[in-house]
């Protein structure tokens, strides 16, 4: 029922940034916990970053700490993923997800309940 649509996707060059956006049909994500999912090429999807309105708590995977940052817009309709000093490894199509509870540390696929179609974020070296 939730719509989750990702934007922001496209060729950049190592060391350059993108900055992908998430947004929901609901006008909140208040209660949710919101995620960043990314899958490579013969890779498992992985673990990016994920945001909690509960305090607006952040947590990010080992491989992106430091160089992404998760975010939301005023109005909680939007969380967004600014990604610096972007690598060639960075190269993924990117998932935004969502899910009802509330979760403290990093995500896995099988706890999200909403998924969106995706974006590609193709890094060049």
């Amino acid at each position: 029922q939730v719509q989750l649509v990702e934007s922001g996707g496209g060729l950049v060059q190592t060391g350059g940034s993108l900055r992908l956006a998430c947004a929901a049909s609901l006008r909140t994500f208040s209660s949710y916990t919101v995620g960043w999912f990314r899958q490579a090429p013969g890779k498992e999807r992985e673990f990016v970053a994920r945001i909690s309105w509960s305090g607006d708590s952040t947590y990010y995977g080992d491989s992106v700490k430091g160089r992404f940052t998760v975010s939301r817009d005023n109005a909680k309709t939007t969380v967004f993923l600014q990604m610096n000093s972007l690598k060639p490894e960075d190269t993924a199509v990117y998932y935004c997800a969502s899910t009802f509870t509330l979760i403290g540390g990093p995500l896995i696929v099988d706890d999200m309940d909403y998924w969106g179609k995706g974006t590609l974020v193709t890094v060049s070296s």
